[in-house]
């Protein structure tokens, strides 16, 4: 036998397997944006970075289904390539290099953006697959070969998280509900009660309340209470007394700090009467609302209607660019927080008849007919 056939005892013994590096790069900071993204299994953020786990050694993306590591175990790294480099191993839930770098994962981000964008219509196959131009059985098994979910439960993830966020801000149920996409109050519960470990209205408790303060003010349509928080006018609304517009600012906001301030809001009910009479609108005026992005689309094109003009629900739903969405767009219409400052007045059903409104069809009527006497 030669010499460099012989095999000793110590040249049997197997390679040690590679150990990734310490976290050198921890998230220690709580408000770290990437640290909240792994908490909040955000998808959103998905393709962005991943995170390593020192002690499993694998990474994941931010969304990844598995149980959330300890903070201080945490790497992040801006490509898969850059984790694998330090010792770590793709993670075979989440699939994370199947989200980066290829046109799969392109196409798939488009539809994540979509789906984000749509939440409060319906977001069939049927309709995901014209929208990309791919059949739908096609569009499904690339989608779930990519994230792991079908298009459906990623819009369930997305209204979940959105619900949460809102709820946390203080929202009612039911306003948290339509900005969520939810479009009725037993799917909600049926939907998010497991997901939530209690019902929404459990949830909502947690809330830390939010200072709001506001004013009663005789309008042309009756007593008119305006709400702002520190960003900005968040709730305007008409009533037959202050009793009922408190009520009303109490359901919209149950959990709020509310505080009457009749001298400090003053200019700004000033503004909003002038407009009533045929002034525009302070463009400085602050509104801090929550919309999904549909509900913004819809919000803006209002805003763009001219004084004492109307426009029927299929003519937003096509200036928006969706013109099979004239229900989603007078749901919208409806959930409008700040009347008059977004005119849902303004828009009227496809025979010029009233169609609906929060704050009851006659003020509607003596909005728009005080909009055609001065305009």
């Amino acid at each position: 036998m030669t010499t460099n056939a012989i095999l000793t005892a110590e040249s049997l013994k197997p390679m040690p397997a590679r150990q990734p590096k310490p976290a050198t790069q921890s998230a220690e900071a709580a408000d770290d944006p990437r640290w909240n993204a792994v908490v909040t299994r955000d998808a959103a953020r998905d393709g962005e970075f991943v995170f390593a786990v020192s002690s499993t050694g694998v990474y994941c993306r931010p969304s990844c289904a598995a149980r959330r590591p300890r903070q201080e175990n945490v790497q992040f790294f801006g490509k898969p390539e850059l984790a694998e480099q330090a010792g770590y191993r793709a993670c075979l839930r989440c699939r994370p290099k199947s989200f980066s770098g290829n046109s799969a994962s392109d196409g798939v981000k488009a539809i994540c953006r979509f789906i984000e964008q749509h939440l409060d219509e319906p977001l069939t196959l049927e309709r995901l697959g014209k929208e990309f131009q791919q059949s739908p059985f096609h569009l499904q098994r690339r989608f779930k070969a990519v994230l792991g979910i079908t298009p459906r439960e990623y819009a369930d993830s997305c209204r979940l998280r959105l619900l949460k966020r809102n709820l946390q801000a203080g929202d009612s149920v039911t306003r948290a509900m339509y900005d969520a996409g939810y479009g009725s109050s037993s799917r909600l519960y049926e939907k998010t009660a497991s997901q939530l470990g209690m019902t929404p209205d459990k949830y909502r408790r947690g809330a830390i309340a939010a200072a709001i303060r506001y004013t009663c003010a005789d309008s042309p349509l009756g007593r008119m209470l305006i709400a702002t928080t520190e960003r900005g006018i968040c709730a305007i609304q008409f009533a037959r007394s202050d009793g009922e517009l408190m009520e009303g600012l109490k359901r919209e906001f149950p959990f709020a700090a509310r505080k009457v301030d009749d001298g400090g809001l003053q200019s700004w009910v000033g503004a909003l009467l002038r407009h009533m009479r045929g002034k525009d609108l302070d463009s400085s005026l602050p509104l801090d609302i929550r919309a999904t992005a549909f509900q913004r689309r819809v919000w803006a094109y209002l805003q763009s209607i001219p004084y004492g003009a109307t426009r029927s629900y299929s003519q937003v739903a096509k200036g928006i660019g969706q013109p099979r969405a004239t229900r989603a767009v007078a749901r919208a219409c409806a959930t409008n927080p700040v009347a008059v400052a977004i005119p849902c007045h303004r828009v009227v059903r496809e025979d010029g008849s009233m169609g609906g409104y929060r704050w009851g069809i006659e003020r509607k009527k003596a909005l728009l007919e005080m909009e055609r006497l001065e305009s």
